[in-house]
């Protein structure tokens, strides 16, 4: 190989292994809707507790700062991008370890149906912060700006049912959060700004 051709073959690899640097938040936005939506069938079946579900929340309020930790430059490395996959890993494996524990929840009580409308809110949350990722509506700062609003919203939702019980004062205390952070999701969606 001549000097030209390995300094052109370096040229072209060093190109591909950019978009490895900065890469796009979408996988771990998809995992976030993928963990919310099995708590809130853990709840609806009454395989998880309010209070299981509550400290699943608290879990995934860390996760959220995590991201949001690592996308606040607009640039998700590997190595964050390892670190958010472990914390997802670690979180994925409380979620089944409550569900399929001895511990059961009743689904028709006020507080598990209050915690259910919650994590519903954030499944939905969490898909429209996934599309804006899709289609380019939201940068890689904007999903880390997004995901503190979601941490604050799944740390006022894990204090709420931390005792098993949610009264229907602390719901209204998450969704306040819930609508502050919905209006953030659609200012951000529409602010012109694009990958």
């Amino acid at each position: 190989m001549t000097l030209s051709q390995t300094v052109i073959a370096f040229a072209v690899s060093a190109l591909f292994s950019v978009p490895a640097l900065a890469q796009s938040t979408a996988s771990e936005v998809q995992r976030n809707v993928n963990q919310q939506e099995r708590v809130e069938q853990g709840l609806e079946s009454g395989q998880l507790t309010t209070r299981e579900a509550a400290k699943l929340e608290k879990g995934e309020a860390n996760i959220d700062k995590m991201e949001q930790k690592a996308e606040a430059d607009g640039k998700l490395t590997n190595a964050e991008k390892q670190r958010i996959e472990r914390a997802q890993n670690k979180e994925s494996r409380e979620i089944t370890r409550d569900k399929t524990n001895a511990q059961t929840g009743d689904p028709s009580s006020k507080s598990s149906q209050r915690m259910q409308a919650d994590v519903q809110r954030n499944v939905n949350q969490q898909q429209r912060i996934e599309q804006g990722v899709q289609s380019g509506q939201l940068t890689n700062r904007e999903v880390g700006n997004l995901e503190k609003g979601q941490a604050k919203v799944d740390r006022k939702e894990a204090r709420a049912g931390a005792n098993g019980h949610i009264s229907a004062q602390e719901q209204r205390n998450v969704q306040a959060a819930e609508n502050h952070q919905s209006h953030k999701i659609h200012k951000e969606k529409h602010n012109d700004r694009e990958r």
